[in-house]
């Protein structure tokens, strides 16, 4: 938050809720030593009972740093006590505890303004090092920072900078066809064509832009393109590329058709059996459930690829919590199944403009294959042969969609739908956020694509009050 000039000891003082957050954060630190306040321990003590998220990670910290007092005598922990890290650095971990601690005149008796004393305090008695605390309380980093305290937050579950939001996974070329230059020539590499079975691959062969990865979309243009393929082999020197099937017109999925070439890009993932895991991104009214139920769909009742469709998303309440739902699961689940109950409608629409979803034999026939389920109740359950769909999925901490997606079994494909610049979950932020930790971590995994939509068929409204408010 504020610009420090480090020494090189460094001693980082963490926070109860950098814990909280992410429980490895004592190995995040490289070489520098690791802090941890009498006061901290506190709090994690009165966290530790109970069965909700936050009682499970405080006892989970409390026995990482069991395991590390364990094996070493008094006098070590009083010298620090070794920390073995990732990237085979060795830092210490200190505990700070102050029976005559004075706290600060002009502020009460908390556990954050207690912190900031034992900060100070540390910092006043090592002026070999900088004394740096760390932590995801925005009020309390600026109440350090007006005190003169060291302070920090805690970046290194970041998946992406903050001047980035999200990949787009596509590299769309669309001034490869100016002054007659191909898009060969625009990269300046060679190519080779090769056919197997009904599939079209371009081999290429010089050197590769950086930024390419796996399973990533590459077009010569948005609308009309004439080339759209997926990458999936790559390496400085060469990469080998798909083409993709065009969605566009007669070949359609359930009788959804692509408008450009990301929502074609879209539907080749989502109905590709070579990948296990798609990621799409995008604001709302870019068609990411409407394109993926009816890929859902056409492989679930269709082709009969699957068995099952299960239908998930976190119940995060944009405002005010509406209280008490009574009813079965999938009962409680409706208020927030909205999406999926205007897509369906959508998805069943005849050429007249009539939909068959109010259909009571229509219902029936599709809710024997569609599951709605909270993700409270995943826990424990794997998942064969079924279309796993979580829907927005930035309101999910990483911890939680890993949950979800080590659900998958035998058979299974998962899709996660989100739009990071809508989330509503406290504490989240599109760096920080569940779906952008997925997209970071599979992007270079050969079985998983991801794709960010841009705005297609939006009302005037929408698009005049994303920019106006």
């Amino acid at each position: 938050m504020v610009k420090l000039d480090k020494k090189a000891t460094r001693l980082y003082v963490l926070d109860t809720n950098v814990l909280i957050h992410d429980p490895a954060a004592l190995y995040h630190f490289d070489e520098h030593d690791v802090v941890i306040p009498m006061t901290v321990l506190e709090e994690l003590d009165k966290h530790k009972n109970g069965s909700r998220e936050l009682a499970r990670t405080a006892r989970q910290i409390s026995r990482t740093l069991s395991d590390l007092t364990s094996q070493v005598t008094f006098s070590e922990i009083q010298r620090g006590i070794p920390i073995p890290r990732i990237s085979g650095e060795t830092g210490r971990l200190h505990f700070l505890c102050y029976s005559d601690l004075k706290p600060f005149d002009a502020l009460n008796d908390s556990p954050d303004n207690r912190i900031l004393a034992e900060t100070c305090r540390l910092r006043d008695e090592r002026p070999d090092a900088s004394v740096i605390l760390i932590t995801k309380d925005i009020n309390l980093r600026v109440k350090a920072a007006a005190l003169k305290v060291p302070v920090e937050d805690y970046l290194n579950d970041r998946a992406y900078s903050d001047s980035d939001a999200m990949i787009e996974g596509a590299q769309v070329y669309a001034d490869a066809g100016l002054n007659g230059a191909s898009l060969w020539e625009a990269l300046n590499v060679e190519v080779s064509v090769e056919r197997v079975g009904h599939q079209t691959f371009y081999q290429l062969s010089g050197t590769m832009p950086r930024h390419w990865h796996l399973g990533m979309l590459v077009s010569d243009s948005e609308n009309g393109a004439e080339f759209e393929a997926i990458i999936r082999e790559l390496s400085p020197a060469s990469a080998r590329l798909q083409l993709l099937t065009n969605y566009r017109h007669h070949a359609g999925v359930w009788g959804v058709h692509a408008h450009d070439s990301r929502q074609n890009f879209t539907l080749n993932l989502l109905m590709d059996p070579d990948i296990d895991l798609v990621t799409i991104a995008g604001n709302a009214g870019t068609g990411k459930t409407f394109m993926t139920l009816a890929a859902a769909f056409q492989q679930t009742l269709d082709a009969k690829l699957f068995e099952r469709i299960v239908f998930t998303r976190a119940p995060i309440p944009m405002g005010e919590d509406i209280g008490f739902l009574p009813g079965t699961e999938e009962e409680k689940m409706s208020p927030w199944m909205g999406a999926f109950h205007d897509n369906m409608d959508n998805l069943l629409r005849n050429e007249e403009g009539e939909s068959s979803w109010d259909n009571g034999a229509t219902r029936q026939l599709i809710g024997s294959r569609v599951q709605i389920r909270s993700p409270s109740f995943m826990r424990g359950r794997t998942l064969n042969d079924t279309f796993l769909i979580i829907d927005e999925a930035q309101n999910f901490t990483p911890k939680q969609l890993k949950s979800l997606v080590t659900r998958a079994g035998r058979n299974t494909k998962i899709v996660c739908l989100g739009n990071v610049g809508q989330i509503d979950t406290p504490y989240l932020t599109a760096n920080t956020c569940g779906m952008a930790a997925v997209v970071e971590r599979f992007r270079d995994w050969p079985h998983a694509g991801h794709i960010t939509l841009k705005s297609v068929e939006r009302s005037r409204l929408a698009l005049a009050a994303e920019e106006l408010l």
